[in-house]
């Protein structure tokens, strides 16, 4: 959830930006940006979509848009077909420069890292799930019910087993899943480094945030470049061929889902990078938890405290 709305954020930002400093073109030009961050959407929740691909194909079916209000403007739009002329000849012409480049190194390096670290999430949670709903063997079985229950049978209720005798009984219970116990700590690790590889230059938070700079920037290199790349167009493309129909305005609602992405303001608590920290910090709490499940079961109610008589399997002693 807290990716779904970092998402949308980012579309709502550079929506915004065709809305108010390019808003003849808003219309055409928010669709692509939605299908952009749809794209982005479908790459960190585990689709397999390429980087590269989806931001090639954002600017891709951008550059007839801008052609069409920036580079060239007309009383009417261009066709679909010199659209599509357009579209296929823009990794030729290069409107934008370098900004295609530079967006798919930083989607490349920041989406990657989020969509490991979901993957994770969800294998940590099928590890949880599956030790969650262990068989006991009869042995285990036969060995909790003489340590819980045969004092019962000697009129010893108020006994609670020996410290040492509980440990030992729960730690043979338990003799499977304290084999995770290396695992889980090499698990909490790569967790540890994921989210370090999520932080800088490359944090998801910053680059998704700051895509509409990216944007905004490749409209301004097409706006000052515009008479060259007119040229360069004719050659390829051959003159405009124009329809009889002329691009409605914004309709991009801006106060949409204002209250969902209020979480996502830069001066926020409630940022993604926040989050994430709290949360690895609560997952180092757990770092022994497979290993030491058996302390922390008899330590905290199955067994006797010290100095309290205990019972050992047999009787009730003052010591294990």
């Amino acid at each position: 959830e807290t990716f779904e709305t970092l998402i949308r954020l980012a579309e709502n930002y550079t929506s915004t930006l065709f809305c108010n400093a390019y808003r003849n073109m808003a219309a055409e030009a928010t669709t692509h940006v939605q299908e952009f961050f749809t794209d982005v959407g479908l790459f960190i929740f585990g689709t397999d979509v390429s980087t590269e691909e989806f931001v090639n194909r954002f600017f891709d079916t951008l550059f007839p848009v801008v052609y069409n209000h920036v580079i060239n403007p007309g009383p009417t739009d261009i066709s679909v077909e010199y659209a599509e002329c357009l579209r296929m000849a823009r990794r030729d012409i290069r409107p934008f420069g370098n900004v295609p480049k530079k967006a798919i190194g930083q989607m490349g390096r920041s989406l990657l890292p989020s969509r490991t670290f979901l993957q994770a999430l969800n294998l940590g949670i099928e590890v949880i799930n599956t030790t969650d709903h262990l068989h006991f063997s009869k042995d285990c079985s036969r060995a909790l019910l003489r340590m819980q229950y045969c004092p019962h049978c000697q009129g010893l209720t108020l006994s609670k087993p020996c410290m040492g005798y509980c440990l030992n009984v729960i730690r043979g219970c338990l003799a499977n899943m304290a084999e995770v116990d290396l695992h889980w700590r090499g698990y909490i690790q790569s967790m540890e480094e994921l989210s370090s590889a999520m932080s800088g230059t490359y944090d998801i938070e910053h680059v998704l945030l700051n895509f509409h700079s990216l944007v905004n920037d490749a409209l301004l290199q097409a706006r000052i470049n515009g008479p060259e790349l007119s040229e360069q167009v004719n050659k390829v493309c051959g003159p405009p061929i124009r329809k009889p129909t002329q691009s409605p305005g914004c309709s991009f609602d801006q106060n949409k889902d204002n209250q969902g992405l209020k979480m996502f303001s830069r001066d926020s608590e409630e940022t993604l990078t926040n989050r994430r920290k709290e949360f690895i910090s609560h997952l180092r709490l757990y770092r022994a938890f497979y290993g030491g499940l058996a302390d922390q079961l008899c330590g905290n109610e199955l067994a006797a405290a010290d100095g309290l008589p205990c019972w050992n399997g047999d009787d009730v002693v003052r010591r294990y």
